[in-house]
């Protein structure tokens, strides 16, 4: 009887060669795997070595330098006022300090602390009070006045010197009512509602009984400024 020729199965695919490719990436991972097993022990040894080398690099840096700042002398409650007594003066590593670590006590007496302190606590810009807009006025009081031309406060810079002038409402009379008030702030537009008030407002330094006149004519007058030279 004569032989009859193999016949694949209807499901095998002679042109397939995804079955082949998958047996030599298979092998190429064993191979690869044997190759790291053979070697293990000079890996381990030399990751081991990297280690020590990075310690010891790390021992043998040199520290950072010390430096001098100011520090409580006690525990000091928030809002008191510093006095010489309550400051001392301690060395830190300059990488442990905190920016804006103060090194100098000039400047700090007489300053009101924003919050509490512990003893030995290095003193930062942010542990004090931003000055008070009467600092350097001593003897008068900050007095809002409300100007007619809005404009014109674009004019000004806090520390100019102006003579406030009142003006009757129909034009009859005008008179000064503050002389050399120096400007001390001037608030933002943005935060004042023009639909409610209007005019431009500007903060000065006068004496009491100025502060008065300002606010009973700024009800009933007109007020105005012009630049002094006092």
């Amino acid at each position: 009887m004569p032989t009859l020729p193999a016949v694949p199965p209807p499901y095998a695919d002679p042109a397939d060669t995804r079955p082949r490719v998958l047996a030599g990436l298979r092998t190429t991972v064993r191979r690869g795997w044997r190759r790291v097993l053979a070697r293990r022990r000079p890996l381990a040894a030399l990751c081991a070595a990297l280690a020590v080398l990075t310690a010891v690099r790390a021992a043998s840096a040199e520290p950072s330098p010390e430096v001098e700042v100011v520090v409580a002398a006690a525990d000091l409650p928030g809002g008191s006022t510093v006095a010489p007594q309550d400051l001392a003066v301690a060395s830190f590593r300059a990488d442990s300090l905190p920016s804006g670590t103060l090194r100098s006590p000039a400047g700090i007496v007489g300053r009101v602390l924003a919050a509490p302190m512990r003893a030995g606590e290095a003193l930062t810009d942010l542990r004090l009070v931003a000055p008070g807009l009467l600092d350097g006025y001593p003897g008068l009081v900050a007095a809002p006045v409300r100007l007619a031309d809005a404009a014109s406060v674009a004019l000004l810079r806090v520390g100019d010197r102006i003579d406030l002038v009142a003006a009757d409402p129909e034009g009859r009379s005008a008179a000064p009512v503050a002389r050399g008030a120096p400007v001390i702030a001037l608030p933002r537009s943005a935060a004042v509602d023009q639909d409610l008030q209007r005019g431009g407002l500007v903060v000065v330094a006068v004496p009491e009984a100025e502060a008065v006149s300002l606010a009973r004519f700024g009800v009933t007058h007109v007020l105005s400024y012009v630049l002094s030279r006092a």
